[in-house]
């Protein structure tokens, strides 16, 4: 562990948020003391209210910020001295303490503030730093934790029993310290929960706690407990797709919503997998409290028959709920969040989005590498399921699950579009994803990887005439994010225009092959997937040519009247799967790379049109973009017509000769 500071990036010493913000993300952008919106900072600045009276204020991370990415306006300003007086209350409970609290921001715009907001309150310095380091973690759940960190720290540290966050381990610190000489004490553990560090200098905090990340590393590092984590050095195993497409369904559906699922087949996740122990190992209880709240207390064990390793993992979590909870409380979803495909194919994570997805996937991996070390070292133990317990169903995260919002439609849908790289093929990929699917976006254009590259975005050059890189693709997809629910068979070209007569064997053929064997060959490819999504639709991209043909496209509209065909047909047969299977029909969509401002100057001269007015060229005199195509494929592939399959829709502003 190494200080991250940098000279010429820290802001002003004498600008006290800044440099907050600053060393925050100094400690957020280190996984290995904090994990997606964990642990927190505080700054204590006097300063003016609204009636220029000057005031101590609290400025502590607000709820929801991310230290890694935080702003100044993620800090919420608390008056300190409301903080300190609920400190010295005999009890507090969690809604009154939030509603005080609340009451004495500054700015009540701003983000609720830490539940850990009254512990920053009392320790007496300026900055105060707390993270979740693992090596840190992983020495105190130890049968001789205490002792190590002891050891370890020996007085300038407070070391802190385990105790439920918010008031009450503020309590417990403040009845601890009240006679405490602080200059002596440079941090403080909590034992399986983190660490704090303090002083009234924003880079002696930060460094403190580098320091004593850095003491803990090397301890694990002399002890050769860092060593013990099991890496496997055969290749991973071919992965059943249509296995974990099943499972990634049956999960969702314990959750109530779509899902997705990701595969880690790192040597370091096979090798936790197939450690002998593992089922003993990984469902001892999570790292640190904390992550009960994105990975539930254990992950599920996965062997040869998903469907019975499921049904007792929700006996299981019933039984926790029930062993723990009172009458005011209602169980959550028992689906997990991950798991261990035992006998060492790796470790999976469950997610509604990609973000939740990666925290999860982040967390289990950060969790298989520490519990080791702990083992190593004596025995990883967690604390007792009672207060893990006590956190999932903390009267604090029932009420942020009530607050959640809507998400979008396709949330924890996994859509393919072919021929993505432009056109309507990637307004269709594009619309897809900001209405909540992932999105992979094939083509044969290279240009592809980059325009789809981000979370939920897969960009894969791939030739859909190619059956070897079809079923590479998804292999692909299937590994990313679980399975497959939503395909846009879109790839295609238009060929030049030819009579009958002149028309080559080469051009035929070609126009076959990609507007229409393609799809044939795309379908068969990923039904073996698709038939386990989530209300799995399928939308192919025809042509008004399949209704109004013209002449010297023969080559074309042949090829898109047998692919509406091929549509029909599939929608017979894949019903009974629950395969919805749609047809789209465009027309005169002009902002494409086939419409060039040359070839509509020429077609518009034409016709003794302006180029408007002949885009305009339809019944309801209107211009027919991609997206206007892209947004019927979301309808299609969303709810509003689930109960609709074989259907054809012209996307055109009305062509009089289809009508």
């Amino acid at each position: 562990m190494q200080s991250r500071w940098n000279d010429a990036q820290a802001p002003a010493a004498e600008d006290l948020l800044a440099m907050r913000v600053y060393t925050s993300r100094l400690l957020g952008s280190d996984a290995d003391l904090v994990m997606h919106g964990g642990g927190n900072t505080s700054v204590k600045i006097r300063q003016d209210d609204f009636f220029g009276d000057p005031v101590d204020v609290l400025y502590v991370k607000g709820s929801g910020w991310d230290l890694g990415t935080i702003e100044a306006q993620g800090f919420a300003p608390v008056r300190l001295d409301v903080l300190k007086r609920l400190a010295e209350l005999p009890e507090l409970t969690d809604t009154d303490m939030v509603r005080v609290q609340k009451s004495a921001m500054l700015d009540p715009a701003a983000p609720g503030p830490s539940v850990e907001a009254i512990l920053h309150a009392i320790l007496p310095f300026r900055f105060v730093d707390h993270s979740h380091a693992d090596a840190v973690v992983a020495l105190s759940n130890t049968p001789d934790g205490e002792t190590r960190i002891r050891r370890l720290y020996g007085d300038r540290v407070l070391i802190v029993p385990y105790v439920m966050p918010g008031f009450i381990l503020a309590k417990t610190i403040y009845d601890m310290t009240r006679d405490a000489d602080w200059s002596r004490v440079d941090g403080m553990v909590l034992m399986s929960h983190g660490v704090f560090t303090f002083d009234d200098d924003a880079r002696r905090s930060y460094e403190r706690m580098v320091e004593m990340v850095d003491l803990a590393e090397k301890a694990l590092a002399e002890s050769g407990a860092d060593r013990a984590p099991v890496t496997a050095s055969e290749p991973a195993p071919p992965l059943d797709t249509a296995r974990l497409a099943r499972l990634r369904r049956r999960v969702g559906r314990l959750r109530g919503a779509a899902v997705l699922a990701r595969l880690e087949e790192t040597p370091e996740a096979r090798g936790f997998a197939a450690r002998p122990d593992v089922a003993d190992l990984a469902t001892r209880g999570p790292l640190t409290p904390d992550h009960v709240i994105r990975t539930k207390r254990v992950p599920i064990l996965l062997g040869s028959d998903d469907d019975s390793d499921l049904e007792a993992f929700v006996r299981a979590y019933k039984a926790y709920f029930e062993d723990h909870a009172d009458a005011s409380l209602q169980q959550l979803d028992a689906a997990p969040r991950w798991g261990v495909l035992t006998g060492g194919a790796g470790t999976l994570a469950f997610g509604r989005s990609p973000k939740e997805l990666g925290i999860i996937a982040d967390i289990a991996r950060h969790t298989c590498r520490a519990v080791q070390w702990a083992e190593f070292l004596g025995g990883w133990t967690a604390l007792p399921a009672r207060d893990i317990f006590e956190v999932e169903y903390w009267e604090l995260e029932q009420a942020k699950l009530k607050r959640a919002g809507s998400t979008p439609a396709l949330q924890g849908k996994v859509a393919w579009v072919t021929g993505a790289a432009s056109g309507i093929g990637r307004a269709a990929a594009e619309e897809l994803a900001d209405d909540g699917a992932v999105v992979v976006a094939l083509d044969v254009d290279p240009a592809i990887e980059s325009l789809f590259d981000g979370p939920g975005r897969l960009g894969l050059r791939c030739d859909v005439t190619d059956a070897s890189a079809l079923a590479a693709a998804l292999d692909r997809t299937v590994r990313t994010f679980g399975g497959l629910d939503i395909l846009v068979s879109n790839a295609g070209f238009f060929p030049s225009s030819a009579s009958l007569e002149t028309l080559s064997d080469e051009l035929w053929q070609r126009s076959l092959d990609l507007n229409l064997t393609s799809h044939q060959r795309v379908l068969k490819t990923v039904l073996p997937v698709l038939r386990h999504g989530f209300d799995p639709s399928v939308i192919f991209v025809a042509s008004k040519n399949v209704l109004a043909p013209g002449p010297g496209a023969a080559a074309y509209s042949a090829a898109k009247a047998g692919l509406t065909q091929l549509a029909r047909v599939a929608a017979l047969e894949l019903g009974k799967d629950g395969i919805r299977v749609n047809v789209l029909h465009p027309n005169g969509v002009f902002d494409t790379a086939l419409w060039t401002p040359e070839v509509l100057q020429s077609r518009a001269e034409k016709y003794g049109l302006d180029v408007d007015s002949y885009k305009a060229r339809n019944v309801l005199g209107t211009e027919v973009r991609s997206r206007d195509v892209a947004r019927a494929v979301c309808v299609l592939a969303g709810t509003e017509l689930s109960r609709t399959t074989g259907a054809q829709l012209p996307v055109d502003g009305g062509n009089d000769r289809v009508i």
